[in-house]
């Protein structure tokens, strides 16, 4: 995700998938709680207005609009599990699954302090948890 973007400004974004179609409109962004970087957006879809979580990394602002490079079918089936409230460990591992991305990154330490790899991820921006 470009760095240089406050998360705060993302809310209420237009999202679109690879193929450009519209998904939703961007409802809460999630920060990870070891580096404060935004992580997933939580985009709101369709009639039902159901929320989908999609990876902020590799997705891409492109003029007003995130645009994520994945299928609409794949984000539409990714694990809602609402907004407003702090991703588990558990939570977020689901969504890199469902994504398929990897869970470590070149500079990140596998595992924590505590020695299990477990990591807090999904601070809600603008949260004071």
């Amino acid at each position: 995700m470009q760095t240089d973007i406050d998360p705060r400004s993302l809310i209420g974004r237009k999202a679109f998938d690879r193929n450009g179609a519209k998904i939703g409109t961007i409802d809460e962004v999630y920060l990870d709680d070891a580096t404060g970087e935004p992580e997933w957006a939580a985009v709101r879809t369709g009639l039902f207005s159901r929320d989908a979580f999609v990876p902020l990394e590799p997705s891409k602002m492109i003029g007003e609009s995130l645009h994520i490079p994945y299928d609409r079918k794949l984000i539409k089936d990714a694990p809602d599990f609402g907004v407003g409230r702090h991703l588990s460990p558990e939570q977020e591992l689901q969504l890199y699954h469902h994504y398929r991305l990897d869970i470590s990154s070149p500079d990140s330490d596998p595992v924590s302090s505590n020695g299990s790899g477990d990591k807090d991820f999904g601070k809600i921006a603008g949260s004071e948890d």
